[in-house]
């Protein structure tokens, strides 16, 4: 089970990098706790005020970008400064906090010296090699600078030296490296970084492997560390690895239902509620929509039987490679599909700002068959985003699942109303 978390966290944050085409522009507010509370609190509303090298601000703005992000206006003036100050930072996926850290990796470097100076610790291959991209991406206009990624089946002779600044790989293989194959000299290391510490985590080796590399460094050694979220486990994991650390946090933004119409539609079976479906999806479709179903099953059945119809959907499963999900995603996001069916392990994460219908052909229930309060907020809660109006449609097939619903009324305290036909009329609407 372990195991399996790990895997949908790391699958899901590789999701979330292959279909960020752009930052998300994030309305939390920005908390920062600074080591030294008597220091002044330096931000910055352009990339010139940091006095980078050319070649860097170069790279900067060849990626596109053109001011920093919110995480890197506080961030980056403190992974910059003289002398250097350790950080752990929580930052949600498309915040431009790996731009961040890559910056401050890159600003510490001496070209002319040809070993390693910079680690940075990624919880699976993939995700190292999206790291490295942007490595590559922002070193671009400096040449002489050099990557090598220590994972499993990069095989190097014994007694090798590595010549490469900038060293980015998983926790197992980078301890090797250090300790028993000595390819790098951990003394030397300026600059760790330790990336997704909330999935790291989530493999019980990981977290013994990282902390036995950071205690190889030496006292001066700037740390980073980064995480999505901060439950204790990580809290403890992050304070183990980053002493006297700066803190920044995202306050979380209240998601609300204030600006979502939410109804049921009362039916007795499945095919049932498959029919309804049918009746309002010419209302839908107008604009875009995502189906939840509570398992892959269902969603194949579902996907399959409206395709059948000859309605153009598309589907979402967990079965798929992380690349065949993230052109779903793409193609739905383009509006070359209208609906997308789904599971709830899927679509976590995931923000297509066009989205202004969700219909829960399942209700979310937890394992033990309770509502799933959070899971319904964050569900139809994508579809009230930037002061939108969206639209919510539960379908009910018995009694346990209208007792369900009920209590999720009572959670939020909002009301369900049952959807007539004149109701159809509001919604395209809406739509509209």
């Amino acid at each position: 089970m372990q195991w399996l978390l790990r895997e949908d966290r790391a699958a899901q944050s590789l999701l979330n990098k292959l279909i960020r085409s752009n930052l998300v522009d994030t309305t939390n507010q920005v908390e920062v706790l600074q080591r030294d509370p008597t220091s002044p609190l330096y931000s910055v509303k352009s990339f010139e005020e940091l006095r980078l090298k050319p070649q860097l601000l170069q790279g900067v703005y060849a990626m596109g970008f053109n001011r920093p992000s919110k995480i890197q206006e506080n961030a980056l003036p403190m992974m910059l400064a003289e002398p250097p100050q350790n950080l752990i930072a929580q930052s949600q996926s498309g915040t431009g906090k790996t731009a961040a850290f890559v910056l401050a990796m890159l600003s510490r470097v001496e070209p002319g010296n040809k070993y390693p100076q910079c680690l940075c610790l990624s919880p699976t291959y993939e995700l190292a090699l999206q790291t490295g991209k942007v490595i590559e991406q922002m070193g671009n206009f400096y040449p002489e600078l050099k990557l090598a990624y220590a994972v499993r089946g990069n095989k190097l002779e014994r007694g090798q030296k590595i010549s490469e600044q900038i060293v980015i790989g998983t926790p197992g293989t980078v301890l090797d490296w250090c300790s028993k194959l000595k390819f790098i000299d951990p003394k030397k290391i300026k600059v760790f970084v330790l990336d997704e510490a909330d999935v790291m985590i989530a493999t019980q080796g990981h977290q013994d492997q990282s902390i036995r590399i950071q205690r190889m460094l030496p006292r001066d050694c700037q740390m980073l560390l980064f995480s999505a979220t901060f439950e204790d486990s990580v809290w403890k994991f992050a304070q183990k690895v980053v002493p006297d650390p700066n803190i920044i946090k995202l306050k979380r933004e209240e998601e609300t239902l204030d600006t979502i119409k939410q109804y049921y539609v009362l039916c007795n079976n499945r095919d049932e509620k498959f029919r309804a479906l049918c009746n309002i999806y010419g209302a839908i479709t107008i604009a875009q929509a995502m189906i939840f179903c509570h398992t892959r099953k269902t969603a194949g059945w579902l996907a399959a039987e409206l395709s059948r119809e000859g309605h153009q959907v598309a589907l979402l499963s967990g079965e798929m490679m992380v690349e065949q999900r993230a052109a779903v995603i793409e193609r739905f996001r383009e509006g070359k599909e209208k609906v997308l069916v789904t599971t709830n392990v899927c679509a976590r994460g995931i923000d297509v700002e066009q989205v202004s219908v969700v219909i829960n052909f399942d209700l979310p229930v937890d394992k033990d068959g309770n509502p799933d309060n959070e899971t319904y907020l964050h569900r139809i809660g994508r579809t009230g985003r930037f002061g939108k109006r969206g639209l919510a449609i539960n379908m009910v097939d018995s009694k346990h699942s209208m007792n369900i619903l009920n209590r999720i009324q009572e959670h939020f305290n909002k009301k369900i109303n049952k959807l007539d036909t004149d109701d159809l009329d509001e919604i395209e609407k809406i739509n509209n």
